[in-house]
């Protein structure tokens, strides 16, 4: 890729990072500045981006926290790894219980969506396997700010607010009073530059960072989570938290342009945004700014969604295998079905008879790919009484219906939106790359890749360039600096095409691109949120 971007039409928030040692981008600028700690210590990609990720708990904890889960893509040494440190549902849990307590669908509140928390253990993992410092020393950063405060950011506080005015509404039982006590002391949430910390959180991390996350699953935290489980009701147990290890996967990947991209096999959804790239490969794009790249685009996308929904849960659950929905032949039969108008998506057959996101490299070479989140979020709306943990719902995602794919089971993991990505070129590491934000990740990632390598834009321009999101049937959304033009002439081909103000539910992303003949590392970060790369 050249080092410069060709004319856009639109003006990037921000000029592209380049730096030779280290670089961190991230979300906030305090993990940023975290994770490049770690690297001036001596410690290596994977350090900071542990000490990035725990530090986002702190002070990003709208999106993620430490009863949460994670994912990685981790090159080392010439080599792409994966992590999955997705947790499963709890083991006693079934849709027949679950349909007894009232419900038709997978409620978004309460004990009944909370999965085993992964993260903690992937942070463990990652450093066990491939770290250079100690937990104790990765995990100090957020310690240090989850004790003694950090001033709110503005988009943290945006949406801070935003959730706190949900669950005034949504969480009124008992259970939920440590949510409020810790994210809204004295009843109210902090707003912009105000000072926000958590003594309990700082302890918790201190006591995940000297075992080894070790506390955390069979320890007094882990107590602690299954007694609050039992007094309300919830299916988490102490076996539960017990028996979970975060996966070592092999990543899987479509080449696209001549570069391999690079995703987390199922139960992530990172499957989907692979699935519309291996389509829209079959075509050529002569400009990003046209009304057929963004016809094509999104009828890819919609075709790949659909085989995601009818068929992604935990892989061993699936009906179809991933090389089935991955093989050059199912999307060219996929590609033959985009026409010249808008259609209504449906899945395929195939078979032949939240969240924070991250980036980091170092001058060794190294580089991760890391994503982590409550899915919903703070998630649940619970935080576990005397401890900051905040669990997820990431369990909303299942399906009540038991001949669904992703039907609920007790210690199924559940189709899961956090994705990382990366790139390589000749089996050489190009680069981390995510977007972040529910379903719109893959779209996300779809959109940015196609920027770099299809139009050759830099990483800071890809992720500034305006975003669409397929929502369902034939409606999209698109943000306000969308071509105006381009959005008529979709609504002439039948798209429902919807503007929307706000740029949050695009997504967040960051970008770590590696020449690699020269090691220089060329970072964007996300002008939807509180964005910053800390480099050297």
């Amino acid at each position: 890729m050249k080092t410069d971007h060709l004319y856009y039409p639109y003006h990037s928030q921000r000029t592209t990072t380049i730096a030779r040692q280290g670089m961190v981008a991230t979300s906030q600028p305090l993990a940023a500045q975290a994770g490049l700690d770690m690297l001036k210590k001596g410690g290596n990609a994977v350090d900071a981006a542990i000490a990035a990720a725990a530090m986002l708990t702190v002070v990003e904890p709208t999106s993620n926290g430490i009863g949460g889960d994670a994912f990685a893509l981790v090159w080392i040494k010439d080599k792409l790894y994966g992590l999955n440190a997705s947790g499963p549902a709890p083991a006693s849990i079934s849709i027949e219980k679950v349909k007894q307590q009232g419900h038709e669908e997978m409620p978004l509140h309460g004990f009944i969506p909370v999965t085993v928390p992964g993260a903690p253990g992937g942070w463990a993992a990652l450093s066990k396997r491939f770290g250079k410092l100690s937990l104790v020393d990765v995990l100090q950063p957020a310690i240090y700010y989850a004790e003694n405060g950090f001033a709110v950011t503005p988009t943290v506080a945006k949406l801070w607010e935003r959730a706190c005015k949900k669950f005034r509404a949504a969480c009124t039982d008992t259970m939920y009073n440590a949510w409020f006590d810790t994210f809204a002391p004295n009843g109210d949430y902090p707003g912009i530059g105000d000072v926000w910390k958590s003594p309990d959180h700082a302890e918790t991390l201190r006591q995940i960072a000297r075992t080894d996350a070790k506390e955390f699953y069979s320890g007094e935290l882990a107590a602690k989570l299954a007694e609050f489980s039992a007094d309300n009701g919830g299916f988490l147990t102490a076996d539960d938290l017990a028996a979970y290890e975060p996966e070592w996967v092999e990543p899987i990947s479509v080449n696209y342009r001549g570069y391999d991209v690079w995703e987390i096999p199922p139960n992530g959804q990172g499957l989907v945004a692979l699935s519309a790239l291996n389509i829209l490969k079959g075509f050529t794009f002569h400009e990003k700014e046209s009304i057929d790249t963004y016809h094509k685009q999104m009828e890819a996308m919609k075709l790949a969604f659909a085989d995601g929904h009818a068929y992604l849960t935990e892989e061993k659950h699936m009906p179809v295998t991933v090389e089935e929905l991955l093989s050059d032949t199912y999307a060219a039969q996929r590609r033959a079905q985009i026409g010249e108008l808008a259609s209504e998506p449906e899945a395929g057959e195939p078979k032949q008879g939240g969240t924070v996101y991250l980036a980091a490299a170092d001058h060794e070479g190294n580089m991760v790919s890391f994503i982590q989140s409550n899915y919903h979020g703070f998630g649940s709306g619970l935080v576990v009484p005397g401890t900051g943990i905040a669990l997820q719902n990431r369990g909303h995602n299942f399906s009540l219906d038991p001949a669904h794919p992703n039907s609920l089971q007790g210690g199924k993991k559940t189709f899961h939106t956090i994705i990382p990505g990366f790139l390589t070129k000749d089996k050489q590491a190009i680069g981390p790359f995510g977007v972040m934000g529910g379903f719109m990740q893959p779209q996300g990632h779809a959109q940015v890749v196609m920027n770099m390598l299809d139009f050759n834009l830099n990483p800071q321009t890809a992720l500034d360039a305006p975003r669409w999101q397929w929502i369902q049937g034939k409606t999209f959304h698109v943000e306000a600096d969308f071509p105006k033009h381009i959005a008529e002439a979709l609504l002439r081909k039948g798209h429902h095409i919807e503007v929307k103000a706000d740029r949050s539910a695009f997504g967040r992303g960051q970008i770590i691109w590696r020449d690699p003949e020269t090691g220089t590392l060329y970072g964007g970060t996300e002008a939807r949120a509180d964005g910053s790369i800390a480099s050297y």
